[in-house]
């Protein structure tokens, strides 16, 4: 205990938010950050705007985010941390705060897997990791659901769909997604799990491919909605 003061003192675990030194029993985020974080509550309300995303273009069972994405805001400053900067335990926290709200949200009941929105190997090389994974896997561990990675898959690489309207966001990814050993997901509730969603256009297209396997039912849930 002394040893771990001593070197909290001079090598001082930061909030990833605020980067104020973390008190005894915080981790990754202070108090003060969880409080800011702007979450939705979507998860409790089946007609939100992240679930409106998807009426008449994939047949989703319920949608949500966890939290609103503003330029210059909290959730900007650890998404980029997350996908630029190494941060995975970022995501991880993230998806965990989901996921315990997941848990607690009827609507999710019922999920049976989770699957994370792919990267194509090139990228996720580039990177060192899938941050959709990694959210994903935070979130199983919330909800105490299977979490299974390379499954859904994505089969050529894609230009980033940054700056990108909904119609060619929509031409970018379509028939860009497959699934392996389709006969794993057969009949079953799929929690697909993404860090931000837009448009719903990539969302859309992983969905579409799902819903394609006999008995499969889908949901999603983001870390952030812009």
């Amino acid at each position: 205990m002394l040893l771990d003061d001593l070197l909290s003192l001079f090598y001082p675990n930061l909030c990833a938010g605020c980067h104020i030194a973390l008190m005894r029993g915080e981790g990754i985020l202070c108090l003060g950050c969880l409080a800011d974080l702007p979450k939705t509550g979507f998860e409790k309300i089946e007609d939100n705007q992240v679930a409106r995303l998807f009426w008449g273009r994939a047949n989703i069972k319920m949608a949500t985010s966890f939290c609103t994405f503003d330029k210059g805001g909290i959730m900007q400053h650890l998404m980029h941390q997350l996908k630029y900067q190494g941060r995975k335990d970022i995501g991880e926290k993230l998806g965990f705060l989901m996921g315990t709200d997941l848990a607690n949200s009827p609507p999710f009941h019922g999920i049976e897997l989770i699957l994370p929105v792919p990267l194509h190997p090139k990228r996720q090389h580039k990177r060192g990791y899938n941050q959709s994974a990694v959210v994903g896997k935070g979130v199983a561990d919330a909800m105490g659901v299977p979490f299974i990675e390379n499954v859904l898959v994505r089969n050529r690489y894609s230009n980033t769909q940054t700056n990108k309207g909904r119609f060619e966001r929509w031409e970018n990814v379509k028939e860009l997604f497959g699934v392996r050993n389709p006969e794993i997901l057969e009949g079953k509730h799929i929690l697909l799990v993404d860090d931000v969603v837009t448009t719903g256009s990539t969302l859309e297209a992983c969905a579409q491919v799902l819903l394609k396997i006999p008995g499969t039912k889908v949901s999603i849930a983001t870390l952030a909605c812009a």
